[in-house]
């Protein structure tokens, strides 16, 4: 940590603090995350999730960057550098007196369901989704905080008490920890509700009222979605049937397609709620689709214009031997003649004209050989006249390939000790 200089601290959390630090080294601001814990070795370091999750998740714009990791074996102290974000989406609605735009709205959490599609697609679920753990910088969000992040292939039960508990998926509240990557989901769509009202969706005082508040707005779950809960629960449990008042339209902003997307991310049984790649292509995140694919083809043009300026050519050279280097710079003046059109070389064989001198390649097959005469004092070799054959032979044009038997006969074999 030498190579770094405190100014302030950010925040602390249960099992680290965070810290505003800036690089002796390139001047840079980073955020550097101090574990609380002790670590003994660099394996222990190395397998920490936490680390493992964010070398396998970045690079991806909407991921928190880990710029460096610093042990220190003698105290045993851990420290992470990361990307120094403006803030997070709870300080950005904490006090807020009017809601975002929807336009904002829709925004951010198209970027947060194109993060969570990102882990989960590379095998891993975070557990802890909250503004908290949501941060921004110029209008670009970035998932953070994946100290309790698992993986979607480990074996379950998994940690009971995971995720905070206004955005903990009721079947993290029903199980004994048999839960999937859907959890993300409802969490993510208690923040959606959250930064459009300004208010907490579920904010229950304990698990019962947590799970109280849940029935009050989405209604009692199907038999069959308890079943499922019960049969990995040690305790039994039921609940009075209640319909469920719908979730509270506290602003005026939301339309019907940001409704129809919220209740698909808090659908109570998760094999019915949605997963964040089918989230991406809901009707509601139309515009950002569009927005994104505008973007990704002027960056196409860009990089690939329409009319590019034609390189110099250098198809020709497969083609040159290096006994025929010397043939470069006649090509390449017929090349540049602007009256000449059509490719640098022919895309079909040319009829064979036997009249003049040609220089052949140090690559000429045996077939040609045949045909061709031995040059004499490293010139060129001389074109050997070839016999007419009639018209009415020339029923097949490939029998016209095969080499006259006379050409290809063998040397006269001499006997020695009457042995061959």
């Amino acid at each position: 940590m030498k190579n770094y200089k405190a100014i302030g601290k950010i925040g602390e959390g249960t099992f680290s603090e965070v810290m505003k630090m800036q690089s002796l080294r390139d001047g840079n601001y980073y955020a550097c995350k101090q574990m609380k814990q002790r670590f003994e070795s660099v394996e222990q370091v190395n397998n920490l999730r936490e680390i493992q999750a964010l070398r396998r998740l970045n690079p991806h714009p909407n991921i928190l960057t880990l710029h460096e990791v610093v042990f220190d074996r003698k105290s045993g102290s851990l420290a992470l550098i990361c990307e120094l974000m403006d803030m997070n989406i709870y300080e950005l609605i904490r006090g807020r007196r009017y809601p975002l735009s929807e336009k904002t709205i829709m925004h951010y959490m198209y970027q947060l369901c194109k993060s969570l599609d990102h882990i989960h697609r590379n095998g891993i679920f975070h557990r802890d989704v909250k503004p908290e753990n949501i941060l921004i910088k110029q209008d670009v969000l970035k998932l953070g905080d994946f100290g309790s992040c698992r993986s979607v292939y480990s074996k379950q039960p998994y940690t009971e008490y995971i995720s905070t508990r206004w955005y903990r998926a009721p079947e993290c509240l029903l199980t004994d920890g048999f839960y999937t990557y859907k959890m993300d989901l409802w969490s993510a769509g208690c923040v959606f509700y959250e930064i459009a009202s300004l208010q907490p969706l579920f904010p229950g005082v304990n698990e019962l009222d947590q799970i109280s508040r849940i029935h009050d707005v989405i209604g009692t779950p199907a038999q069959k979605t308890l079943t499922k809960f019960k049969q990995s629960r040690a305790m039994n449990f039921d609940f009075p049937f209640k319909r469920g008042s719908g979730i509270p339209l506290l602003t005026t902003n939301l339309s019907p397609q940001c409704l129809s997307l919220l209740h698909a991310m808090v659908a109570y049984d998760p094999d019915e709620r949605i997963a964040a790649h089918q989230a991406l292509q809901h009707p509601y995140f139309q515009e950002q689709r569009k927005t994104e694919k505008r973007a990704v083809g002027s960056h196409r043009k860009a990089c690939f214009p329409e009319h590019p300026v034609a390189p110099e050519p250098l198809s020709n050279s497969c083609w040159i031997s290096k006994e025929g280097r010397k043939q470069k710079q006649s090509l390449k003046q017929e090349e540049d003649h602007p009256k000449r059109q059509g490719p640098a070389y022919a895309m079909e064989l040319p009829k064979l004209k036997l009249s003049g001198v040609a220089k052949l390649s140090s690559y000429s097959s045996p077939t040609l050989q045949s045909v061709l005469g031995s040059g004499t004092h490293g010139k060129a070799p001389v074109l050997r006249p070839l016999k007419c054959i009639p018209a009415s032979k020339k029923t097949d044009p490939r029998k016209d390939l095969k080499p006259a038997p006379q050409q290809c006969r063998l040397p006269t074999i001499v006997r020695k000790g009457g042995r061959y």
